[in-house]
């Protein structure tokens, strides 16, 4: 019944971003902004739904392990898997605007989350501090949309859609709604009762299970948004949802209760979910594309993460994962910097 719970969960979720997804893209093209704020917004936000639904059930279960891996686990699970996967079937090209104000914001967010759960906790009011952020955010990134003349708006207006339409629309994001909140029950209680049976903890289901079955509508939008030509969509959505599930997602679940943050979370996970968001910015800087070899880079990071993940559960020795690190993902670390500085050198001397 556990392994029906939880699949039976993912299904709904998955479904009910869809739908919630479809219709709020229409509402937003209706009053024409463009690709990449679509993508950082109302797709990003959308696709996020479940995990916002999931963390704030765990919140409200008393599920810290949960809310807080949850949001760990997919934001890494978001850099490395799916934009992995995406620039290896297919180059993405990364916006200027993703380079410089947005990428940094998602580093900095990052760091502001750390330096919250230093205490060993999100209080209620860091975690409405949280979401006046996320706020501020969503503000700035619709204001920065309309103002930019890089991005072209969608050929959709207010005028050209019909009030039926408009509430299809409406109607779409409320089913869609219903199903996360009956997919988030469904799959919490599932991943509880895996975790308790397998003798796991629930931060490594959070980690794992739960932040990659939420998310599954980013790889879906992610991965069909670059193979159809939307790549501002498929790199948005992925910095979109980071920020959001800092800002939201943890902002909603500290504000219904404290979160406990444990040691583990606190010098493991959290300073790895940093660096994934810190390697962002030499790749998407390396010739304002991310490159199918790169795509390729992540993909190999999120396999060395897992395997961290499966040796720190099991309580195996780390000293051949620390090996195999030093052996092999730093130096590709550095080679990607020194491949990133020499592509960019004979543009500084033009």
């Amino acid at each position: 019944m556990m392994f029906v719970l939880l699949f039976g969960g993912l299904v709904t979720l998955i479904v009910g971003a869809d739908l919630m997804v479809r219709g709020s893209v229409k509402l937003a093209a209706a009053i024409g902004v463009s690709g990449l704020t679509i993508g950082l917004t109302v797709v990003a936000f959308g696709t996020s739904a479940p995990e916002l639904a999931v963390s704030a059930r765990a919140a409200l279960s008393g599920q810290a392990g949960i809310a807080v891996g949850n949001v760990v686990g997919s934001n890494v699970f978001n850099v490395l898997f799916i934009l992995g996967l995406s620039a290896t079937i297919v180059p993405l090209t990364v916006s200027r605007q993703l380079i410089r104000m947005d990428v940094p914001i998602m580093i900095a967010v990052s760091v502001l989350v750390f330096g919250l759960a230093l205490d060993g906790r999100i209080s209620q009011v860091e975690g409405g501090f949280l979401l006046v952020g996320l706020l501020v955010y969503t503000l700035w990134t619709v204001w920065q949309g309309r103002q930019s003349q890089n991005c072209e708006p969608l050929e959709v207006s207010v005028s050209q859609t019909s009030f039926w339409q408009m509430m299809i629309c409406v109607g779409l994001v409320g089913i869609g709604l219903a199903f996360l909140v009956i997919g988030a029950r469904w799959l919490v209680d599932g991943a509880v009762d895996v975790a308790r049976s397998w003798g796991v903890s629930e931060q490594m289901i959070g980690l794992t299970v739960v932040a990659a079955g939420t998310s599954m509508p980013e790889v879906v939008t992610s991965v069909m948004a670059s193979v159809k030509g939307e790549r501002d969509i498929a790199v948005g959505n992925v910095v979109g949802s980071n920020i959001f599930n800092l800002l939201g997602v943890l902002g909603v679940a500290g504000a219904i209760a404290p979160i406990d943050v444990s040691s583990q979370t606190l010098w493991a996970d959290l300073p790895i979910m940093l660096a994934v968001a810190v390697a962002c910015l030499p790749v998407f800087f390396t010739g304002q594309m991310i490159a199918r070899w790169e795509g390729a880079l992540f993909l190999g990071y999120y396999v060395f993460y897992m395997a961290f993940l499966v040796l720190t559960a099991t309580g195996a020795s780390l000293k051949v994962f620390q090996v195999a690190m030093l052996a092999v993902v730093v130096p590709l670390t550095v080679l990607t910097l020194g491949l990133s500085l020499f592509r960019q050198a004979p543009h500084k001397g033009n």
